[in-house]
């Protein structure tokens, strides 16, 4: 069962619960999450001045880098509040597909889903999409370690 935010946790939650900070904070709010699923929004795609540009543009593998940052935020709700954060470490990306070039020239927000297929206090296994309304921009799946200091 999903969260019921009363309203969306905005972008100066997540700034202070990810390591990204400034303009790599690329997410704008947590529109949902449960234990094994997180929705976010986003619109720093359309933002000139978004530092993953290469060129002038946002090549659609980038969204990889949205979906890492909604799997952090999702780390971070599920933590114990009196817990020390945990690195987490994006370790593989399989079965990527892009569906578009681009990230840029996508008019509307983004919306990020992230969803954890297996795991234990080590490593995680996500399964994520990234959509511009109905329009499904990529998909794929990604392993997290976690405290990988103390491995």
């Amino acid at each position: 069962m999903a969260a019921v935010l009363s309203a969306p946790l905005d972008h100066g939650w997540i700034a202070a619960h990810i390591p990204h900070q400034g303009s790599m904070c690329l997410l704008d709010r947590v529109l949902e999450w449960s234990e094994q699923r997180i929705v976010c929004e986003a619109v720093s795609h359309t933002d000139p001045a978004n530092p993953l540009r290469d060129a002038g543009r946002l090549g659609a593998a980038i969204g990889v880098e949205y979906a890492a940052q909604a799997m952090a935020v999702h780390g971070a709700l599920l933590a114990p509040s009196d817990a020390a954060p945990t690195q987490g470490y994006l370790t593989s990306v399989r079965g990527l597909s892009l569906h578009t070039d681009r990230l840029d020239d996508v008019g509307g927000p983004l919306t990020i889903t992230a969803e954890r297929l297996s795991g234990d206090a080590r490593l995680i296994l996500y399964q994520f999409t990234l959509h511009c309304g109905e329009r499904c921009l990529l998909d794929g799946r990604a392993s997290v370690v976690l405290d990988a200091q103390s491995l």
